[in-house]
């Protein structure tokens, strides 16, 4: 699930320059839902907009911003040392794209890309949208038992990976998971665990027992490039093209099918947001592309409106990001909390400059307002925040430019373009009244047509047309809306809900403290306890009745931390979002405690 975003713009007229390009576009809050004027009643909540959605199909859109900009950079590699220009993009992404056909590959197959941000994840994924081929993001941190789980979800005929990447021998799991590849031909594999799966492609020049590798593929497709745009022609804009598996953090991923015109128009008004429309813009990506975030803000929104991306590094370092801002002068700074805190609290961030950056992007997890001011205070910007989910493709909610401070600090915004939200309560599925806490639910072009082969999953999130979030969160009259955490999530103690991120707020407060998690964990008496786990700042110490005493007579008694744990680290996913139900349990074996 993508969470909470948050963006920033350095100067309120470079905001809302971005949107003067844009024929009837109105700067006004009142584009987003009710206007100033209007009090809401009922927690529903219109995001109408002057600006229509288009239809068109991914790779329609990268030929048509490759022709206007032939020249331009699209991609910049930075670890690789590699430059794709629009009109080079295109180039190999046809070759790429008519040598998957040599193999088999068609229309509605699923094709997996497994790894980190390279140059071959991006041709993959505009190769198999310009064929029509399904990507499936498969978790670059993925070992062999949830490789297998997620390639036979979905059916899988081919993936590409890396040989090897860090700690991840991709080719040795293939291997490991289907021996067959000794003795096989490479796109002819008929593997006993994985009986779709056909062709293994490898990044680079490699030849691999029976595996095709990158160059292969390409070289396959140069004579036969003509096939792709013809191919092209009979693919409609709404139909699947990605599936991106959810975190997977509470049980088995799910694969939430996305289309050409969710993730297109998605990342057409996001990217105007951002800052992708002005003139010379740059983003310095350190999102995993796996992810939806990764493929909205760091891929698809430069196509759509000709901008430039870098990916400074395969995987998230913070010098190699920070020397990618100076060196390419990047204005757009896309990232999770954590994303922040490492960069900004570098120990040599002063070494360099990141005077050009002008807009941000937080998202993955619920922004503290302590890391809202670190952002403002070492890069000069001002917030606006975001939220969304990876089945809701994913923007749905936003603030304004001009929006007062407490909106900024305390809400997500009002509904995105073309957008409805509602609050329900989550027994009765009736709307509440506003400023009331319930479900957030969303409905809109971007929602998935549904989870892969789940149709039994979908209905239980899909009804009547609105997505079902999970999320906690209420609405105010004038349409803006609090997310106040997972329902999952909640800390039930004697019969009391509790929200982890009211407690998390609140300890960010701490000059010592640098990341907290607040999970409930179990109690014989009151069925759970709070349980504060704390990643202190470098050099700093302190004491559980130290942040005890931070609390008392400043939150209600029944929300101190019963339980306070220092730690060096969380479990994270690869969007570096905390795993709190691993967490969770990590913290209550160390204690000693356990269900009942």
């Amino acid at each position: 699930m993508y969470r909470a975003i948050v963006l920033t713009s350095r100067f309120y007229n470079r905001g809302i320059r971005a949107f003067r390009d844009v024929k009837g576009f109105s700067s006004s809050p009142s584009v987003y839902g009710p206007g100033s004027d209007v009090t809401l009643k009922e927690s529903y909540c219109h995001g109408a907009s002057e600006i229509p959605l288009f239809g068109k199909t991914i790779g329609v859109a990268l030929q048509e911003t490759a022709e206007k900009f032939p020249y331009k950079d699209a991609f910049v590699y930075g670890a690789e040392g590699v430059r794709h220009t629009y009109r080079q993009l295109l180039d190999e992404v046809d070759c790429l794209a008519a040598g998957l056909m040599t193999t088999g590959i068609k229309k509605g197959d699923r094709v997996g890309i497994w790894g980190p941000n390279i140059k071959e994840w991006i041709l993959t994924q505009y190769a198999c949208a310009r064929i029509g081929a399904i990507l499936v993001n498969v978790n670059p941190a993925y070992r062999v038992e949830e490789t297998v789980y997620a390639l036979r979800m979905v059916g899988m005929k081919a993936i590409v990976a890396p040989r090897a990447f860090m700690t991840q021998d991709y080719y040795s799991m293939l291997r490991e998971i289907c021996p067959e590849l000794e003795t096989t031909k490479p796109g002819n594999l008929r593997s006993a665990r994985l009986p779709d799966l056909r062709t293994i492609v490898i990044a680079g020049n490699e030849n691999l027992k029976g595996t095709f590798s990158f160059d292969d593929v390409m070289d396959k497709g140069h004579n036969t490039r003509h096939d792709v745009e013809n191919s092209g022609r009979d693919l409609q804009f709404d139909e699947g093209i990605n599936i991106q598996f959810t975190s997977g953090t509470t049980g088995y991923p799910k694969g939430a099918l996305l289309t050409h015109h969710g993730l297109l128009n998605n990342s057409y008004y996001f990217g105007q947001r951002l800052g992708y429309c002005e003139e010379g813009a740059v983003a310095a990506c350190p999102l995993p592309l796996y992810h939806v975030a990764g493929t909205i803000i760091g891929s698809l929104s430069v196509i759509v409106h000709g901008a430039t991306c870098v990916f400074p590094s395969p995987t998230f370092e913070p010098q190699a990001l920070l020397k990618s801002i100076q060196d390419e002068k990047c204005t757009i700074f896309p990232g999770v909390p954590t994303v922040y805190i490492v960069t900004l609290n570098h120990p040599d961030i002063d070494k360099y400059d990141t005077r050009s950056i002008r807009f941000c992007a937080m998202g993955a997890s619920p922004c503290p307002e302590e890391v809202l001011k670190l952002v403002k205070s070492k890069l000069n910007v001002t917030p606006l925040v975001v939220y969304g989910m990876t089945e809701s493709g994913p923007v749905s909610a936003l603030t304004n430019h001009g929006d007062p401070p407490q909106v900024t600090l305390t809400t997500v915004g009002k509904p995105f373009h073309h957008t409805e939200v509602k609050v329900i309560d989550p027994q009765t599925k009736k709307i509440l009244p506003v400023n009331e806490c319930g479900e957030v639910c969303m409905r809109s072009y971007g929602n998935m047509k549904g989870y892969w082969d789940d149709p039994e999953k979908t209905k239980e999130t899909i009804i009547d047309g609105w997505m079902h979030s999970g999320d906690l969160g209420k609405m105010d009259e004038k349409g803006n809306i609090s997310i106040v955490g997972r329902i999952k999530e909640i800390i039930i103690r004697g019969g009391v809900n509790i929200f982890p991120a009211e407690i998390e707020d609140f300890l960010y407060q701490h000059p010592k403290v640098e990341t907290v998690q607040v999970v409930g964990v179990p109690d014989e008496i009151m069925g759970e306890e709070v349980c504060a786990c704390i990643k202190l700042k470098q050099g700093e110490t302190s004491t559980a009745e130290e942040i005890k005493a931070l609390c008392k007579g400043k939150i209600s008694h029944f929300k101190i931390p019963r339980y306070v744990e220092f730690v060096e680290s969380f479990p994270m996913t690869v969007t570096l979002k905390v795993k709190k139900f691993a967490l969770r349990d990590i913290v209550a074996k160390k204690l000693g405690l356990s269900e009942k």
